[in-house]
């Protein structure tokens, strides 16, 4: 079973639930509890939803021109200084403004909301926020220890969503877990982009 981000969740609790179910688990850029930093992304996205005028309205639109601003705020966490640094810069020193930052923004939150429902994104972000595989269980640390399955924690360098020291939690207190770091100038977005780096650290791993 293989799970990346909030499917790392997914998986991590499905090995939890059941630790018989599987032979080998692999969770890419995730964690065990959600924490503070991330789920104040989540809900700065959703205060953006939220404020849009058309929110709580029926049809399919409602809410998007909120979800651009969510989606913006969200690449922001999904990618790092470094990634704009090297994606948009200005190819001059004599424009007044950093433009094509602006325009990348504005371009990727609307693309999104011509794609996908506000109301959707709003409760993602939300499930995702609930994530904490200690909850009515006990301590986390502890719960981990239950996994039976032969693990394997990816994590992504620069990733500002889950950080390295939460791939290294999980990596400390699942038994006999493997911790690989992948390198990447993509920041989060290097679990979606990085395949060929994930793709051979997970073919040494199912040998």
């Amino acid at each position: 079973m293989i799970g990346g981000s909030v499917g790392g969740h997914q998986a991590l609790e499905w090995a939890i639930m059941d630790p018989d179910k599987f032979d080998k688990l692999c969770l890419v850029a995730s964690s065990a509890v959600i924490s503070p930093w991330a789920a104040a992304f989540n809900q700065s996205q959703r205060m953006a939803i939220e404020v849009d005028p058309t929110w709580k309205l029926s049809h399919k639109d409602a809410g998007s021109e909120g979800m651009k601003v969510a989606r913006s705020m969200a690449l922001l966490s999904y990618r790092n200084y470094g990634t704009y640094q090297q994606s948009q810069q200005e190819k001059t020193n004599d424009a007044l403004y950093q433009t094509k930052a602006a325009s990348y923004q504005a371009y990727q939150g609307l693309k999104l909301s011509r794609r996908f429902n506000a109301f959707s994104y709003w409760h993602i972000a939300k499930a995702m926020d609930s994530q904490n595989i200690g909850r009515n269980r006990g301590e986390p640390s502890e719960i981990l220890s239950t996994i039976k399955a032969k693990t394997l924690i990816i994590s992504i360098e620069n990733d500002l969503i889950f950080t390295l020291n939460e791939q290294e939690f999980l990596a400390e207190y699942i038994p006999h877990a493997i911790h690989r770091m992948i390198s990447s100038d993509y920041g989060h977005d290097g679990f979606l982009l990085e395949t060929e780096k994930i793709s051979r650290v997970l073919r040494e791993f199912f040998v």
